[in-house]
């Protein structure tokens, strides 16, 4: 099942600067990027440095810090270009405040012009915390919503992709409907949505095979069985999905297919059993980051698609409960860096 091209990035000949918003003064953005950055792909290339953008006095007061903390390489700030945007007041790890709301928002929105102004070529974020930006006056759902905003996009996409721990297949999932409550999910779904998170998945898996092979999960347990649990899929799931494959026959396309099987491909490829499907979508916001957490979380990147730029990001949180204390792992956000810099 799948196909046999190999899903690695190709290759970039050009070289893409990345603007870096350092996210949530109180999580571990600081500790995740410095840690990242100390990685030899980022020493070793003076040519190649991102543009930081956040308060340089809060991270070296992180950086010295965390030194006190983890015996981790960690990038020295020193040696790092920064737009410098300084907090309006100090912040202490663990601790969600207002100020650091709007500080994570403000770095964003920076960022993001550098990008858009084109001093640099792809945008990698931190996390922010979106209790934190609600507090601060500013009601988005998360960072895609705003980056989509701010590109004047009205439909931006949210996908994870994380590459195998052989190299040899990258796990790709995107989701139909991000950050909205589970009740309200079977509202805000229709054909016309899923058929356009389909183009957009396709178009991001033709980066690696021309031809993919795309599965989409079902709405309801083992996908509607035929209408006895849940309607979706036999009133307009199935149709919609048999619309698109017609006017793409150079797709394989499967779906929908029971959401608790769905994935079963992914977890053999991961595992080392070869290649999976080229690109998984899910229906909602668990149902696709369950499977690609329990498979890649150090490993998978959130890649926003939709936007005139390139954006990832590490597919976890703020860290509160861990942050200032040096445990944090870098693994995910160095992913995000690699990302953007090899597709961007």
């Amino acid at each position: 099942m799948g196909s046999s091209t190999s899903s690695q990035a190709p290759s970039n000949p050009r070289r893409v600067r990345l603007a870096i918003a350092l996210g949530d003064p109180a999580g571990i953005g600081a500790e995740v990027t410095l840690k990242a950055l100390a990685r030899p792909e980022w020493r070793l290339d003076p040519t190649h440095q991102p543009l930081l953008v956040g308060c340089r006095r809060w991270l070296e007061t992180s950086y010295q810090q965390l030194r006190l903390h983890s015996d981790e390489p960690l990038r020295d700030p020193a040696e790092l270009e920064m737009v410098d945007l300084p907090l309006a007041e100090p912040c202490r790890a663990g601790i969600s405040t207002p100020s650091g709301g709007a500080a994570s928002f403000t770095w964003l929105t920076a960022a993001t012009n550098l990008v858009q102004q084109g001093r640099c070529q792809a945008l990698v974020t931190a996390p922010i915390a979106k209790a934190s930006w609600h507090a601060a006056g500013h009601p988005y759902p998360g960072q895609t919503e705003r980056l989509a905003e701010l590109a004047g996009c009205t439909d931006a996409s949210m996908l994870f992709t994380a590459l195998s721990p052989s190299g040899q297949w990258r796990l790709n999932t995107l989701l139909a409907t991000t950050h909205i409550p589970l009740a309200a999910v079977p509202q805000r779904l229709n054909g016309a949505l899923v058929q356009r998170k389909l183009d957009d998945l396709l178009t991001f898996c033709q980066r690696f095979n021309p031809n993919p092979h795309l599965v989409v999960a079902g709405l309801n347990p083992h996908a509607g069985e035929a209408g006895q649990l849940g309607l979706e899929e036999a009133t307009w799931l199935t149709a919609a999905l048999e619309a698109w494959g017609q006017r793409h026959p150079q797709v394989r396309l499967d779906g929908p297919v029971p959401p608790d099987t769905c994935w079963l491909d992914a977890a053999s490829a991961w595992a080392g059993g070869g290649s999976g499907p080229d690109g998984y979508l899910a229906l909602y916001h668990d149902q696709g980051l369950i499977p690609v957490k329990l498979l890649a979380f150090d490993a998978a990147v959130n890649t926003t698609l939709g936007l005139p730029f390139l954006r990832t990001s590490p597919d976890h949180g703020t860290g509160f409960a861990i942050a200032g204390q040096g445990q944090a792992r870098a693994a995910s956000m160095a992913a995000a860096l690699v990302t953007a810099r090899d597709l961007g």
